[in-house]
């Protein structure tokens, strides 16, 4: 599957330069823009596999940009500049920019960035989506242990019992394990 590529850039000669060596190297340029505000509207909308955003641009610039769009881990970014200060490195870094290109861009050094900045953007949601299943996990494990409890102490069960009340609950009533506790933390609130 061809990567998706947003450019933006205030000059239109850049734009279509970069859109061209990124074509010749087999990539597909699904939008362009001359601001950053833009380049977010457009990157919400088309959701773009990476966007390519240069520093100086009107509305917007690109860090805000880079920023808004980190902010809500829509794609990555790579940022294109003349500028190379530490200053703006380290704002880029900030901003949640995980590649920094240097104007004139040579065909060269594109290709291996986008496909670095994606592997590590694809590492990323991977360990985000890990992590969410084990909080997940133990949120799911403590509302167990609550009903567990409550069970325990109301109807005078070992734990084995309980865990088996739930389990059996769950099973009848085609719920998962959580719903079921869910349900009895409930039902023990309603009758406080």
């Amino acid at each position: 599957m061809e990567t998706r590529i947003l450019i933006a850039d205030d000059e239109a000669l850049i734009r279509m330069n970069l859109r061209e060596t990124l074509q010749e190297q087999g990539y597909l340029v699904v939008g362009e823009a001359g601001d950053g505000q833009s380049a977010v509207n457009m990157t919400r909308q088309l959701r773009p596999d990476l966007v390519l955003l240069d520093v100086k641009m009107p509305h917007m610039d690109g860090l805000a940009a880079a920023r808004a769009i980190h902010a809500e881990a829509l794609a990555p970014v790579l940022l294109l500049t003349a500028y190379s200060s530490r200053e703006l490195v380290a704002e880029a870094r900030d901003a949640g920019v995980l590649g920094y290109l240097i104007k004139p861009v040579r065909d060269a050094e594109l290709m291996p960035l986008i496909e670095v900045t994606m592997a590590r953007w694809n590492e990323q949601a991977g360990r985000k989506k890990e992590l969410a299943q084990l909080r997940d996990r133990i949120e799911t494990r403590k509302m167990i242990e609550r009903a567990k409890g409550y069970l325990m102490d109301s109807q005078n069960l070992n734990e084995a019992d309980a865990f088996r009340k739930i389990q059996q609950l769950a099973m009848n009533s085609r719920k998962t394990m959580r719903e079921v506790a869910q349900a009895i933390m409930l039902a023990q609130q309603l009758a406080s």
